[in-house]
């Protein structure tokens, strides 16, 4: 195997590595992106077996990894560094005892499977590796109390600049959080209507708080002309103190608004 193609290897699984770093920041772990662990493998063993079909299969792996539908998913918890540290303890040593093991001489390398093994081993280290970054580069959940019915009636604050944004569709309102940090939700309501709902996303669960870039469905009717959203920021100023008629543990409650024409009176909308 040439220099030219060890670098070019290494700049793919450190590319790799980076793009993991960046989404784990965004509380997103890979999901089928870890197709990209067998790929960086291939290219390599291409060279050492003489099999130039591998190269082919593995950058077909690494496009898969990088363009399938949800190459980096959202996980239900934090994900454990344990298994990944031990992953990539592991692999190390078995690394240098491979290497020390060819620096003894000519006699103990050999012609056997000793490349094919370091590739594996290597392998085996950039997947411990992602592995552990995802766990260290992912946000840390703290224990908050949630919003709830009260934040309809106390005091609310409207942003200067919109954190929620709403589209329409046959199914309903699609509240995408368009802002850069997590939104606490409390509830919402029809506009003009004295009801109160929980949020769900577009499978039917309740959330408790709404990701930066996540989506959730409101199932408003064709006579509704808006929606009113209660939410608040993940969390509160430190060291500020809450004001009157609001509570320590929850800071204040934030309000989204929404309106429409109803697509009932859609013959009669008026665009100015």
């Amino acid at each position: 195997m040439s220099g030219a193609l060890a670098l070019c290897v290494a700049l793919i699984a450190a590319q790799w590595l980076w793009r993991v770093a960046r989404e784990a920041r965004l509380g997103f772990v890979p999901g089928s992106a870890w197709w990209a662990v067998p790929g960086v493998v291939c290219l390599p063993l291409a060279a050492i077996l003489d099999v130039p079909a591998l190269f082919g299969v593995g950058a077909a792996l690494l496009l898969l990894a990088e363009f399938w539908p949800l190459a980096y998913r959202r996980p239900r918890s934090r994900p454990d560094p344990a298994w990944p540290a031990v992953g990539a303890v592991l692999s190390l040593v078995a690394v240098f005892g491979v290497l020390r093991r060819g620096a003894l001489g000519p006699e103990a390398v050999g012609a056997g499977p000793q490349p094919i093994l370091l590739t594996l081993l290597l392998g085996l280290s950039v997947a411990s590796a992602a592995g552990l970054v995802a766990a260290l580069r992912f946000p840390k959940v703290a224990t908050r109390p949630a919003l709830g019915f009260q934040a309809r009636w106390n005091r609310t604050l409207t942003p200067d600049w919109p954190e929620l944004n709403v589209t329409l569709s046959e199914r309903g309102a699609h509240l995408r959080n368009v802002s850069r940090t997590p939104l606490r939700l409390a509830g919402w309501s029809p506009a003009g209507m004295n009801a109160w709902y929980r949020v769900r996303d577009e499978q039917g669960r309740v959330l408790a708080e709404l990701a930066a870039g996540q989506v959730a469905l409101l199932p408003v009717t064709p006579f509704d002309s808006g929606v009113r959203v209660w939410y608040g920021p993940v969390e509160g100023r430190r060291g500020a103190r809450p004001r009157e008629g609001q509570d320590a543990g929850n800071p204040q409650a934030r309000l989204f608004r929404a309106d429409w024409t109803p697509a009932a009176q859609a013959a009669q909308r008026v665009l100015n």
